[in-house]
């Protein structure tokens, strides 16, 4: 077993154990890839104070989200197909969030059922809601979830349409996958996951099929899920969606200031600047580069959190100095995940958490709370 010492080393490895189609599934962007490097490499142009001489005991990096307590202002962002980086992926992650003292949420296209998650986890794990045609189908999804006891609903508004992945075209990646001779020879590479697999009843979308009229199987879920995304979707569906729920509504996929206000006016507790991992709008700008002007506006109406791009602790760091409540990290821990399963997500947990740990001493500071932009250099960051 390698040393691992970053989130790197968990890609690395996941990249060696995953199947290339579902390796590439989580590590990819749409077309040019643009904003998906933008999310992570505008990061690393922002440079950090350094301080000395300072008490450095009793750190804390203890906040909450959406008024639950957290061992640090992360929490593990929803991400389709889990279940297909490992087997069982979502209890995995689940079980090892639950841990860790940090929020999980789990996606709509999850592999594993809410029901799954639910049997296997006490901590009141999250639940990720795309809208479909079906508005039966979203009421029974809804429903649902408040029996699961979810801690909160976070409405996804920025896949009204599927943007291309060219790498998912390229590998054959299709509901259900297409069994193509060079899929065939890289599945012969990955006998750990293979095992796994063979072990699990659970490789087929949890959430929708059984639950869907004439759903029964991959394959007729691939002509359901077809036509079911909703390019109707607009903020009446959101009070309606709010009503439904009844509890905490966090708001994905919100880039535009304008949009930060009409969240607002939703009544929505908190609202996720993201662009979707940098899988949907190519050239959107990065959520880094857009958070400072959402906390600006709205930041004091609505809790504003980001997802995007986080590889590490010191970038959790800045996205709090630059007035983030909470972040998300997605690709970081199905690396984890993909590497090592249950371990691996603990292992992606720790890795961010002492690193931010660290990061906040080395400047100066002891306690999450009390980080703004005075730890960061000025003029290297967006304003």
């Amino acid at each position: 077993m390698p040393v691992i010492t970053n989130i790197e080393d968990l890609r690395a490895l996941a990249e060696k154990r995953v199947p290339r189609m579902f390796y590439d599934y989580a590590d990819c962007g749409s077309w040019t890839e643009s904003t998906y490097r933008a999310n992570e490499s505008d990061f690393q142009r922002i440079k950090l104070r350094q301080r000395v001489a300072i008490n450095m005991e009793h750190r804390s990096t203890a906040s909450t989200m959406v008024g639950q307590t957290v061992a640090m202002p992360v929490a593990l962002a929803p991400v389709g197909s889990v279940g297909m980086q490992h087997a069982d992926g979502e209890i995995l992650v689940a079980r090892a969030a639950e841990a860790f003292g940090v929020p999980f949420t789990l996606s709509t296209m999850s592999i594993c059922s809410i029901e799954d998650v639910a049997a296997h986890t006490k901590a009141r794990f999250w639940f990720q809601l795309y809208v479909m045609r079906d508005r039966q189908f979203i009421e029974r999804l809804i429903d649902r979830a408040k029996a699961a006891n979810c801690g909160a609903l976070v409405l996804t508004l920025d896949l009204q349409i599927l943007a291309q992945r060219h790498k998912d075209l390229k590998n054959g990646l299709s509901v259900p996958p297409k069994p193509t001779l060079t899929n065939w020879i890289n599945l012969a590479t990955k006998p750990r996951w293979c095992l796994g697999m063979l072990g699990t009843q659970r490789r087929q979308f949890g959430n929708i099929v059984g639950h869907v009229g004439g759903v029964e199987d991959m394959s007729s879920l691939s002509q359901w899920t077809a036509s079911q995304f909703d390019p109707t979707l607009n903020w009446n569906d959101v009070e309606w969606i709010k009503k439904r729920w009844g509890g905490k509504l966090i708001l994905k996929g919100i880039q535009d200031v304008e949009d930060a206000r009409l969240a607002v006016s939703s009544g929505a507790d908190a609202l996720i600047v993201s662009n979707h991992g940098g899988r949907q709008l190519d050239g959107a700008e990065s959520s880094i580069r857009a958070l400072p002007a959402i906390v600006d506006a709205v930041g004091k109406e609505i809790e504003v959190h980001m997802d995007g791009g986080i590889r590490s602790g010191q970038d959790v760091l800045k996205a709090r100095a630059l007035g983030a409540r909470g972040t998300y990290i997605g690709r970081a821990y199905v690396y984890g995940l993909g590497a090592m399963g249950e371990a691996g997500v603990t292992k992606s947990l720790e890795i961010i958490r002492k690193e931010l740990d660290t990061t906040m001493a080395l400047c100066g500071r002891t306690d999450i709370d009390t980080i703004d932009k005075s730890i960061l250099l000025p003029g290297t960051y967006p304003a």
